[in-house]
């Protein structure tokens, strides 16, 4: 299987010469962590966005009605609870997707609203299980579930957005499912390009870049469902 890379890269930054000198601790090591999780972060949200499928992957939430929050969105949407992660369980198990190496990625308020869902002595199991090397808050009925500031994000049609594009009144913040063979990812190494003692900008310039890329590998795209906000109907 083939497809392509899209190369990643930060905007340049300038350390200027007076900073290295007179400030108390070392700016270039921070600002140079800081972009490096800034474009890591950027990745990380278009392997998201490779893997949403279409509107015949998705399942809409049940929960509570809560606020939209995601940017520029308004008005009500489902919460997440339990009985959607059944759901999806129900959904892979009829597709004959393997029991182990099943995921579930939900963004931070998702995580919340699920973990609200639970009972105390399933809240309890749910976190004895966390695998915190791996970044596994808990396993539910066969899911790892994974947590993000943000998940996959979705229009009011069901078609996946990227984070890049503007916000929209009617966007769904969406989770994400997936079984480890039924999507893919290349990620190459971060390369930092620098330009000390520039002559120009009286400082040093630095940069990175990447290219990675990733999809869903089946053409029948099972063993990848979205987990997209309901809407709580007019009233």
């Amino acid at each position: 299987m083939t497809f392509p890379l899209d190369e990643y890269t930060t905007d340049p930054v300038l350390i200027p010469n007076a900073d290295t000198v007179e400030l108390s601790y070392d700016k270039r090591e921070s600002v140079l962590r800081q972009d490096k999780l800034k474009l890591q972060d950027d990745v990380a949200l278009d392997f998201v966005f490779n893997w949403s499928p279409a509107a015949a992957q998705c399942i809409e939430t049940t929960g509570a009605e809560i606020d939209a929050y995601t940017d520029k969105a308004t008005g009500k949407r489902k919460g997440i609870c339990k009985a959607d992660v059944l759901g999806l369980m129900t959904k892979f198990n009829n597709d004959d997707i393997p029991q182990e190496g099943r995921y579930l990625l939900l963004d931070a308020q998702m995580y919340s609203q699920l973990l609200n869902s639970l009972t105390e002595n399933e809240n309890t199991a749910f976190l004895a299980s966390a695998d915190a090397q791996n970044g596994i808050l808990g396993k539910l009925f066969s899911f790892n579930i994974m947590m993000r500031s943000r998940a996959a994000l979705y229009t009011a049609a069901k078609a996946p957005k990227a984070w890049s594009t503007a916000g929209a009144a009617t966007d769904l913040a969406a989770g994400l499912a997936w079984h480890e063979q039924s999507v893919c990812r290349a990620l190459g190494e971060v390369k930092a390009f620098e330009n000390e003692g520039d002559a120009t900008y009286y400082g040093d310039i630095y940069s990175f870049l990447v290219r990675a890329g990733g999809r869903i590998m089946r053409e029948d795209k099972k063993g990848v469902i979205a987990l997209v906000q309901g809407t709580p109907a007019a009233g």
